[in-house]
């Protein structure tokens, strides 16, 4: 835990001296974006409901990281999973009660997810195609589906923006059932979706560290001579995984699709596959990791749209920046400071083991 931090405070004193180089204090600039994704009214709403997203992400970059394999597909998986979910809305919503539908729909955005993963899966398994190579081609496809369907079959009547029709069954804002208890609370997109997420969070954990697949999953991310040696199913575990990592990010959909938006609209996804990648290596893989990853790019998402706000010379692609800082600190140069440590520190704890 300890050189994740360093690399980030790292990452945030360079940043700050990209600041500095452009004439603003770094030092206020920390401040605002601090104020912005927590302070402000509203701010933490908007700052979790990013989370959600990246959470979602993060775990389905970190269950195929197990088994050494990178999935980044994530960005097609959710869009596919938001057709699968507003599909169901679409076709149940003026028949059946939103209590009914909404299960339906969020196992439906998971399924569509899976799928959208599966073939990739068995690609890798049986031919030896590298998912990275799949899975970007798939984001492609998806993109594409999307386009075709949302400005032909799927769109809305009378209407040129390519988005289907608002959705009956959705889930409630926060603020909205914070309002119903008396409790004041100003309006975000946020809402039960983080729930569900932090339900996926105990379900990787439990399914990656305490059964004996998740042993499988491991063996063969540590090596795969040793796991068919042990007798794992090689191909069968690879697109099992591949399946479970692309309905984790087919649930990324439910955030948006069944929550913030209520309705399916083009490019909702917004990169939030992509930055799942980051979430996932600065947060270890682990489930834990994974969420105070996310609540801190769920931070640089909206306390970054308040610099550009009180800064003329600091817009959005200064967010960029920090966020490419922090990605290039937590991954290619995540075990920079191993070594220097354990250099540092192993002469003091020499004596303790002697």
């Amino acid at each position: 835990m300890v050189i994740p931090l360093l690399n980030l405070v790292l990452a945030f004193l360079v940043a700050g001296l990209v600041v500095a180089m452009i004439g603003e204090n770094p030092w206020r600039a920390l401040t605002v974006m601090i104020q912005g994704a927590f302070v402000y009214p509203g701010s933490l709403g908007y700052t979790l409901y990013y989370a959600t997203n990246f959470i979602f992400a993060g775990l389905a970059v970190a269950v195929a990281f197990q088994a050494r394999l990178f999935n980044i597909g994530g960005e097609g998986q959710a869009a596919i999973g938001g057709l699968g979910a507003a599909l169901v809305c679409l076709a149940l919503d003026p028949y059946l009660p939103g209590l009914v539908v909404l299960p339906l729909a969020i196992v439906a955005a998971a399924l569509f997810g899976a799928a959208w993963a599966f073939l990739p899966g068995v690609l890798q398994a049986t031919r030896g195609s590298h998912v990275v190579i799949t899975t970007i081609m798939f984001n492609f496809i998806a993109a594409g589906v999307l386009v075709a369907l949302l400005t032909g079959a799927l769109i809305r009547p009378g209407q040129s923006t390519p988005q289907t029709r608002n959705l009956e069954a959705t889930l409630p804002k926060v603020h909205e059932i914070l309002r119903a208890f008396g409790i004041e609370a100003t309006a975000s997109p946020l809402n039960l979706s983080i729930v569900l997420a932090l339900v996926a969070c105990v379900v990787v954990w439990v399914l990656v560290w305490k059964t004996p697949f998740g042993f499988r999953i491991r063996t063969l991310g540590e090596s795969e001579p040793a796991a068919r040696y042990a007798g794992v199913a090689v191909p069968r575990t690879i697109i099992v995984v591949m399946c479970i990592s692309g309905a984790l990010a087919g649930l990324m959909a439910v955030n948006d699709v069944l929550g913030a938006q209520g309705k399916l609209i083009l490019n909702f996804t917004a990169g939030y596959g992509f930055t799942g990648i980051a979430v996932a290596l600065m947060g270890r893989s682990h489930p834990v990791g994974i969420v105070l990853a996310s609540i801190l790019f769920g931070a640089l998402y909206q306390g970054g749209a308040e610099l550009s706000f009180e800064f003329r010379t600091i817009d959005r692609e200064m967010v960029l920046v920090i966020q490419g800082l922090i990605i290039l600190f937590s991954g290619a140069l995540a075990y920079m400071l191993e070594k220097p440590l354990v250099r540092l520190f192993s002469p003091r704890l020499a004596p303790a083991h002697g």
